[in-house]
């Protein structure tokens, strides 16, 4: 196998265990129905041993949701191989997908 045949499989088990953090998120959402609180969502990042929360409003968490291509992760979570940091704070970094990742994100979008 070629080093981009590595790095495609890599960069492609990452996207997914991403989306599968999202969909969790979503049912999350569902949970918590119109809470005005922040919830405790997970980190959406592709390492498959991370469980850490992030606490969001319901606007913050609309706000990644309203773009396929974006993902809420803890500060310093994101891969910068496939990751651009759009914005950040204390609490948590959105992300969005690099254009050579993004399908699979798109994809896998819930809404």
């Amino acid at each position: 196998m070629t080093s981009d045949e590595t790095r495609d499989r890599r960069d492609r088990r990452v996207a997914l265990n991403e989306a599968l953090f999202r969909e969790l998120n979503e049912q999350i959402v569902e949970v918590h129905g119109g809470s005005e609180q922040r919830i405790d969502f997970l980190c959406e990042c592709g390492s498959q041993e991370c469980v850490e929360t992030i606490r969001l409003a319901r606007e913050e968490y609309e706000a990644v949701r309203s773009d396929p291509l974006l993902f809420a992760m803890k500060p310093g979570h994101a891969d910068l191989e496939v990751d651009v940091v759009v914005a950040a704070n204390e609490r948590f970094e959105t992300v969005r997908k690099r254009p050579s990742e993004s399908a699979i994100a798109r994809e896998t979008s819930p809404r």
